[in-house]
């Protein structure tokens, strides 16, 4: 089967070298090689002797796929009109491209994976220098895990010149290279790190919530979604695998991603999918409206109950459903959605929830359809535009990438986005933590404040140790 495998990895390269003459340029070739099955988080830890800031992790709530990128042959980095312009550098990209049509499952062979940042318009600050308005890489090295099946994924930019032995060779070395690493990780409790939290300028966060809650009442608008930040400071730098691995083990049905840019990398674990395409088959979440989860199964279940009668969370919700449903009657021939919500329970929280189904029409762009649904009723509020503008005028922080698409897309234009919230970024030995909640005309300053608590919790909770807070 190897054998086979490196025939036709050969025959590739060759198709490559000789497509790079003919149109006098670069051209990519992707090999996708079945392989044993390999742990995902040791196989990205003992990538990080030679990949160190060009990692990229993900799984999905089923664990259905999980991609761990490695390097970067090829990125876009887009200020202006960003959806579009990457649609369109991707495209360009692929062209003339070798590549396996049949035999390759989803979620293999060339694919981008990246991130936007929630609001281009908000000036941005020094904290998220390393993660402009878009970024996307394609990774030189990929592992997917397909339904339990793995795969390799080579990119490779093939020149007129190139050696398709000296090729094979060089990705052979590289990925003895990885598998033969000594893995210092293991997921034991030495990773818990101990640390210092400031809570960041909470008095102001209220003092927004309470005069937002007042343009409300006056009828500016529906609905805001404010966030906050609280920042996080190590005796060491923190090892992100342990934090991937706890956030796997504590989170298991959410999106669990980390994208690493530099020295800084944006962790997280998000409990909401904004769309997934495959083929012709579209699906989105609706998750807004929330309460924490009961010590008891008896408490449990009246929290849960109070949740699906509460008017407030109702409200949020049903807001989110509606523009979603909207938003996909522009792309969509069929849309499937139920009409009351039902609850997603989470480690710490329990939320409102309504899935929604669509068949795509021809010819749609995936990624037009993640700038249609950005950012939904329950990252940014309703009406979209009035609550964005709000948030930009009354937020402190600088949001950056947290609560904004981050995923994959592929050569096929299909792929994933998840929300990136529940998120943090790590720099050295800090980190920022973010959370937000919908605020509308009955919200308590406090009692939001104290929600955001608890989605604070998930992260801390991965990162493990023993919290000294003070504030700021």
């Amino acid at each position: 089967m190897v054998a086979v495998q490196q025939t036709a990895a050969y025959e590739q390269l060759l198709q490559g070298i000789s497509r790079s003459k003919k149109h006098t340029k670069p051209i990519l070739t992707s090999i996708v090689k079945k392989t044993p099955y390999k742990d995902p988080l040791l196989f990205y830890e003992a990538a990080k002797q030679s990949y160190e800031g060009e990692r990229f992790f993900w799984t999905d709530p089923s664990d259905e796929i999980i991609l761990v990128g490695l390097g970067t042959v090829f990125s876009i980095v887009a200020q202006e009109h960003r959806f579009e312009t990457v649609e369109k550098e991707w495209e360009r990209f692929l062209t003339n491209c070798v590549k396996q049509e049949q035999t390759c499952p989803f979620g293999t062979g060339p694919i981008l994976l990246g991130g936007f940042s929630f609001d281009p318009l908000k000036q941005s600050t020094s904290l998220w220098g390393k993660y402009p308005p878009a970024k996307f890489i394609l990774p030189e090295l990929m592992l997917t895990i397909n339904k339990g099946d793995a795969w390799i994924t080579s990119n490779i930019i093939c020149q007129h010149s190139s050696d398709p032995i000296e090729i094979l060779k060089d990705l052979e070395n590289k990925m003895e290279h990885i598998l033969q690493s000594e893995w210092s990780w293991q997921p034991n409790d030495k990773w818990k790190h101990s640390y210092r939290q400031t809570e960041i300028e909470p008095e102001l966060w209220i003092d927004s919530v309470d005069n937002v809650t007042q343009d409300i009442k006056q009828g500016e608008l529906d609905k805001v979604v404010l966030a906050r930040e609280t920042r996080l400071h190590f005796d060491s730098k923190v090892n992100v695998t342990s934090v991937l691995n706890n956030l796997r083990a504590e989170q298991p049905m959410s999106y669990i991603f980390a994208f690493e840019s530099g020295e800084d990398c944006f962790i997280g674990a998000s409990p909401e999918r904004l769309i997934k395409k495959e083929n012709s088959k579209v699906l989105s979440t609706c998750l807004a409206g929330s309460i924490k989860r009961g010590k008891t199964l008896d408490e449990d279940k009246m929290l849960g109950n109070s949740l699906l009668c509460d008017k407030k969370n109702l409200h949020e919700h049903e807001l989110v459903v509606q523009m979603i449903k909207k938003a996909m009657l522009n792309f969509c021939n069929t849309i499937e959605a139920p009409s009351h919500p039902t609850l997603l329970k989470m480690r710490h929280i329990q939320h409102l929830y309504t899935p929604v189904i669509c068949t795509v029409k021809d010819h749609i762009s995936f990624l037009s359809m993640v700038e249609k649904l950005h950012p939904t009723p329950a990252l940014g509020g309703f009406p979209t535009d009035k609550a964005i503008k709000k948030i930009r005028e009354v937020e402190q922080l600088d949001r950056g990438w947290y609560a904004a698409p981050i995923g994959w897309v592929d050569a096929n234009n299909s792929g994933e986005f998840a929300v990136a919230i529940r998120s943090a970024l790590f720099q050295g030995q800090e980190a920022s933590l973010f959370a937000g909640c919908g605020i509308v005309a009955d919200s308590d300053p406090q009692s939001e404040y104290e929600e955001t608590k608890l989605k604070l919790k998930p992260m801390l909770s991965a990162i493990g140790g023993m919290s000294h807070e003070e504030n700021e």
